[in-house]
């Protein structure tokens, strides 16, 4: 990680954790908004106004906080406004790197090799994980925001004039609903994998691992509709898509999220095919990325042997 700007030791899945074993995941600090017009956001500051061709996206398709923005990109027809660039799915002893592996890409922009070093031009003096995604403003050459739900958000909005979307991924009239379910998944499904897979004690293991299931029952039963809130798509979706297409080929094996496939749950394989089907989302996963990434943290997995399968997931992607 960086510690007042200099890289200080190798890259290590858990950095922090609680008194009971816990995973803690860092806090995002970069938190501008892109907004129509260059107004402040809901935080930040001001200046940062909607063009195209401004903004670049660094992403890692292993990562599933990444690609929430991605497929936000994509289902709001932004590809032709936004740049993206892609990072090497193997993390490296300095963090995500550069080039090197099929489908990544070299930064355009500063020749850098490691993510951590956009963060210090953004912030000389940076504390912390250079993680992803990351919304870069090519204008003034400063980091815009390193939260993926934000961006996900000022997707929705901020390019509306530039790009008029059938999709409104956070309409107000549900804004209270979404927040609320959001928080639940988040903390339980989308953070939960990682608070089992990375969990230090048996206690905070078991506790990570019920949570994981507990939601995943709960969702299946709300199902009733194509989408967890009816028949409209919201960010929702998006966020718990992002976590049930990695669940059976990843978390299921490595993190020990064992206790059921995706694929045993009928209404929840239905609905993540669903979304998987919406136009651009398919080119937003990329499963070599994923298991080659997941697979090749050597804490988890000292010999980075990567399972087959599963076959399910493989003929979902076969185009």
């Amino acid at each position: 990680m960086l510690v007042d700007g200099k890289w200080v030791e190798s890259w290590q899945p858990v950095q922090t954790a609680d008194k009971k074993g816990r995973f803690v995941r860092q806090v995002s600090s970069f938190r501008n908004w892109i907004t129509p017009d260059g107004s402040a956001g809901p935080t930040g500051e001001g200046g940062f106004e909607a063009e195209a061709g401004r903004y670049r996206l660094y992403v890692a398709l292993i990562c599933p906080w990444a690609s929430r923005a991605l497929i936000a990109r994509r289902l709001k027809g932004l590809e032709g406004l936004i740049q993206v660039t892609v990072v090497n799915p193997v993390m490296s002893d300095q963090g995500w790197q550069f080039g090197g592996y099929d489908g990544a890409d070299e930064d355009p922009l500063f020749g850098a090799a490691y993510l951590h070093e956009i963060y210090t031009r953004a912030d000389p003096h940076f504390t912390g994980r250079a993680t992803v995604p990351v919304l870069w403003d090519m204008k003034r050459n400063v980091m815009v925001n390193n939260e993926s739900a934000d961006i996900v958000r000022m997707f929705d909005t901020a390019f509306e004039a530039l790009a008029p979307s059938e999709y409104r991924l956070y309409p107000q009239d549900r804004a209270a609903e979404i927040d609320t379910l959001n928080a639940e998944i988040y903390d339980r499904l989308n953070n939960g994998v990682y608070k089992s897979g990375f969990a230090s004690s048996q206690e905070a293991y078991d506790e990570a691992v019920e949570g994981v299931f507990h939601m995943l029952d709960k969702l299946e039963e709300r199902l009733s509709g194509d989408y967890l809130f009816g028949d409209s798509l919201t960010e929702t979706d998006i966020r718990t898509f992002v976590t049930l297409i990695r669940f059976d080929a990843a978390y299921h094996g490595l993190f020990k999220t064992n206790r059921r496939q995706i694929a045993d749950y009928p209404r929840l394989s239905a609905y993540m095919r669903r979304v998987f089907m919406l136009p651009g989302v398919r080119e937003t996963v990329n499963m070599d990325h994923i298991t080659r990434g997941y697979y090749a943290i050597k804490a988890l997995n000292p010999t980075r042997i990567r399972p087959v399968g599963p076959d399910h997931i493989a003929k979902l992607l076969d185009p």
